[in-house]
């Protein structure tokens, strides 16, 4: 029988040996990375912007692989904004002068299929004899056809489609319809090329798209928000309206997940944490990191020719439980091996990552902790830290963690509650105007600072009857219970009146307004999800006019 004290010595002890034991393999790995020796300058040229968040990934993975002593730069061609030929021409002009003043790259990597051609297209020009390593690049016919050079080698992105229905058919069995949503970019003509052929292979499924080039904002909130429940939803593209606004891919999937009441599948990296349930996607991040394991052993002296093929795409099953838990879908479906975010551990998964070491220690430790339970040991202590973290996680479903108030998670919940009581209230939805601009000019930890005073300010005048949520991103939603009209404009007035005096952003005083929809329940309808639909309407309709005013849905109804 063991006493507490010599449980906790001996427990503190396995720690000890552990941590050196990881120190010393950390240090040792370390140390190998540092003498390789590898030195040169490397390229990336990428067929998008920065901002695009897949860029971002393909970033990331290609960093993780770069040593000391190699030098990386980045151009981005940008052309999902600016793809017309005058505005390659622009580009090759400027990189033609940029590389007149450079010494030539000792490699370039290519990042989706406009940067492909395009270092095709100049070959001879800018990259004669230069290996060339390509990463997403979706046009299977132009990878391999480049792959056939001696001097170029790369990575395709190959959508997993078939992967994808299988597994929204797995959790969804009930489902009738497919439905894709893309645009008419090259990306979305492709995919929907591919995804047709596989209609037969379904004949269970009513095949079927959303193509946001063919309609206006409005019509893409309003089909998202008219999409049936035994539909599966899958999210590909969105650069592009009817109107010719583009869209971030963030954007088109705050849209979808937003509007939609379904869960939302997607077969590319990105987005996921944003609404987005998941699926098999292509691995941006492991794309960029192949192609720079590639750059790095051919700097490393291995000749191009041992890379001449096309490299499988890298593609993976990414999940987020959250979304997995809010459609009540069993999480035993998730398959293995899959990344998962929003996972909520167990009480021994978390002690197995403080005891990652070794599995031998793993085990010893458990089962000293069966042992000590078994004895008694801390078990009233154990009981109430399991309720406060149960309590803890709880809160933080529900609330934002940014700025403290109650998230979407919360507002879905309070909505269903004042849906099954009857009970009379105002949506009003509240956007920042200018929002972008703080972000642009002064930083995202300006913003972020921007939306904690913004909601701090809401909070100081909530009551039983005017609840603030953050919605996403910077927009808030307020639910005031009430009956008439003249209640809701005094709720609307207070909420315009947190912008009446200037913010301090950290030393930055700013003046920051907002535009505030208001709809009705159930007056203006009764129907939940159009609600909001309604409440955002009719605060687009101040954003677009006067700005830092509010409106009533029914009085844009009546022009």
């Amino acid at each position: 029988m063991f006493s507490l004290s010599r449980f906790r010595s001996l427990f503190i002890f396995i720690i000890l040996i552990s941590s050196l034991s990881c120190g010393v393999c950390f240090a040792e790995a370390k140390e190998d990375l540092g003498n390789t020796g590898v030195s040169g300058r490397i390229l990336f040229i990428s067929s998008y912007s920065y901002a695009w968040d897949t860029v971002q990934l393909q970033i990331e993975g290609i960093k993780e692989e770069i040593f000391p002593g190699i030098t990386i730069d980045y151009e981005f061609m940008d052309t999902k904004r600016f793809g017309s030929d005058n505005d390659i021409e622009e580009f090759y002009q400027r990189f033609k002068h940029q590389m007149s003043q450079l010494e030539p790259y000792d490699v370039v990597i290519l990042g989706d299929d406009a940067a492909l051609n395009f270092a095709l297209e100049h070959q001879k020009e800018f990259f004669d004899k230069v290996p060339l390593v390509y990463e997403g690049v979706n046009d299977e016919e132009l990878a391999v056809k480049a792959a056939k050079d001696p001097y170029i080698t790369g990575v395709m992105e190959k959508l997993s489609i078939k992967e994808n229905i299988d597994f929204a058919c797995k959790l969804l069995p009930g489902a009738s319809n497919i439905v894709i949503v893309l645009d008419d970019s090259v990306t979305g003509k492709a995919v929907r090329k591919s995804f047709y052929t596989y209609k037969e292979q379904y004949p269970g499924l009513n095949f079927s798209e959303i193509n946001t080039s063919k309609l206006s904002a409005t019509q893409i909130k309003e089909t998202f928000s008219k999409v049936k429940k035994d539909t599966i939803l899958i999210f590909v593209v969105m650069t592009e309206d009817a109107s010719g606004r583009k869209y971030t891919n963030a954007e088109g999937i705050k849209l979808v997940s937003g509007y939609s009441k379904v869960p939302v599948f997607k077969m590319v990296e990105g987005g996921l944490g944003d609404g987005i349930l998941g699926g098999n996607f292509v691995s941006m991040r492991m794309s960029g990191k192949i192609a720079a394991q590639v750059a790095v052993k051919i700097l490393n002296g291995t000749p191009v020719k041992n890379f001449n093929t096309v490299i499988k795409s890298p593609n993976i099953f990414c999940i987020d439980e959250n979304v997995m838990r809010n459609y009540g879908i069993d999480l035993s479906l998730i398959p293995d091996n899959s990344e998962v975010i929003n996972h909520k551990k167990t009480f021994w998964e978390n002690y197995k990552k403080v005891l990652k070491p070794g599995l031998a220690i793993t085990l010893g430790l458990l089962l000293f902790v069966i042992l000590s339970l078994w004895n008694g040991m801390k078990y009233k202590k154990l009981s109430e830290e399991l309720a406060s973290a149960k309590d803890k996680l709880e809160n933080a479903y529900h609330h934002d963690i940014l700025t403290g108030i109650n998230n979407r998670t919360g507002f879905n919940k309070d909505m269903k509650e004042l849906e099954r009581l009857k009970i009379p209230f105002a949506l009003m939805m509240i956007d920042i105007d200018n929002f972008k601009y703080i972000n642009d000019t002064y930083g995202h930890i300006i913003g972020d600072e921007a939306l904690r005073q913004i909601a701090l300010r809401l909070k100081g005048i909530s009551g039983a009857n005017f609840t603030p949520y953050r919605f996403a991103g910077d927009e808030f939603i307020v639910i005031a219970k009430g009956t008439k009209d003249s209640l809701y404009e005094k709720e609307a007035e207070q909420c315009i009146s947190i912008f009446k005096d200037v913010f301090d952003l950290s030393g930055i005083k700013h003046n920051i307004h907002g535009s505030i929809g208001i709809a009705r329940y159930p007056q203006d309808t009764e129907d939940f999800n159009s609600l909001v639909v309604y409440a955002d309407c009719a605060m687009y309709e101040v954003k677009n006019n006067s700005k830092n005013s509010y409106k009533f849905y029914k009085d844009i109804c009546q022009k």
